[in-house]
């Protein structure tokens, strides 16, 4: 009799053990495509902060540029201003 109950018993549980197994291999999978997701979303926004990069970094050369030029002009005014200013004084 005692035989029959273990063999009962182990049969009980070699099923909860396969059900556990099921349900650790259904876990598994969620997982992994929850990680696949993450990853996706991770990868996308990743490309688009190096676009936003990008052309932050194209608009900052522009710019510097043309703060050059505006710089340049100013130099050549203050110069072409002082150019004008001693014959200004020698006619008065």
């Amino acid at each position: 009799m005692e035989d029959r109950v273990d063999i009962t018993y182990l049969r009980r549980r070699i099923q909860e053990l396969e059900e556990k197994i099921e349900q650790l291999r259904l876990s598994r999978r969620v997982l992994m495509n929850l990680i696949e997701k993450i990853e996706k979303d991770k990868l996308g926004f990743l490309r688009r902060l190096e676009k936003e990069n990008r052309k932050l970094q194209l608009n900052n050369y522009r710019y510097a540029q043309w703060l050059l030029r505006k710089n340049r002009q100013i130099v050549e005014l203050e110069s072409k201003l002082q150019e004008d200013t001693p014959h200004n004084s020698a006619k008065n």
